[in-house]
């Protein structure tokens, strides 16, 4: 299967449908069957001790498995998180961006599974690693069409 959507056309879905928070990440890499990419980590991000909070790196997670369903499948903005699991493996790096390695473990017709590894930028430690599950809007109906 090819992409449906290219980084570019990507990026810029992701700002119209996340307009609140598309600032905070950013599309290193897309490739068929994974994607790498950035949470720009600000003050906001960060917890008491100046690490990145566990929030912040799952919604990265997050935010890397739904780009990449998008990426594969097209503006399909209904598919949602139906379930996840969060490893935390050491503290991150304060005043570092998060890159995240995210590579798609299924992609069916109404469920998608992406795993995902966390860096603190220039680590090649991982501070956390996630699996994401989606559940897919049926294909032909309106909620997946919405967008």
């Amino acid at each position: 299967m090819s992409l449906a959507m290219s980084r570019n056309d990507l990026a810029e879905y992701m700002a119209q449908i996340f307009p609140q928070v598309h600032r905070d990440f950013v599309i290193e890499e897309l490739h068929e069957d994974s994607i790498v990419m950035r949470l720009v980590v600000e003050d906001r991000h960060l917890r008491p001790g100046g690490t990145v909070s566990g929030p912040s790196m799952f919604g990265l997670a997050d935010v890397s498995v739904y780009a990449l369903i998008l990426a594969r499948k097209g503006r399909l903005s209904l598919a949602v998180t139906t379930n996840s699991s969060l490893d935390f493996l050491r503290k991150p790096l304060g005043g570092k961006d998060m890159i995240a390695h995210c590579r798609m473990l299924k992609l069916g017709r109404s469920l998608a599974v992406g795993d995902v590894l966390m860096f603190s930028e220039g680590s090649d430690k991982p501070v956390a690693r996630a699996t994401m599950t989606y559940s897919l809007p049926p294909e032909g109906s309106a909620a997946a069409a919405f967008g």
